[in-house]
């Protein structure tokens, strides 16, 4: 099993701006539950505390192989949430570890 865990920073330097992007980042990435079939599950969200040293919002899905995890990477969904979320952000941190 292959856990995947990515965190993004917004560029909006306007709080109620970036607030509103990670949760849009946050919906579309829940979206994909049911829709790639290698997902076994996924959760996102963005930061509810700290905003000033926290990133603004994380995914952590789950995996059976890392041969699954390429296949979600390309998979026509996720492409059109990457479209999106690589418009409104300014940072990505990733880890990919097993279970």
């Amino acid at each position: 099993m292959i856990r995947h865990v990515v965190s993004w920073k917004l560029a909006a330097e306007d709080a109620d701006v970036r607030a509103e992007q990670a949760a849009e980042v946050a919906r579309r990435l829940l979206a994909l539950d049911g829709v790639v079939p290698q997902l076994q599950s996924i959760s996102a969200g963005a930061n509810a505390a700290y905003p000033d040293a926290n990133w603004d919002v994380t995914l952590v899905a789950d995996f059976a192989s890392i041969d699954d995890l390429e296949q979600y990477q390309v998979h026509p969904a996720h492409e059109e949430v990457v479209a999106y979320v690589r418009s409104v952000v300014s940072g990505r941190v990733a880890v990919d570890f097993e279970l």
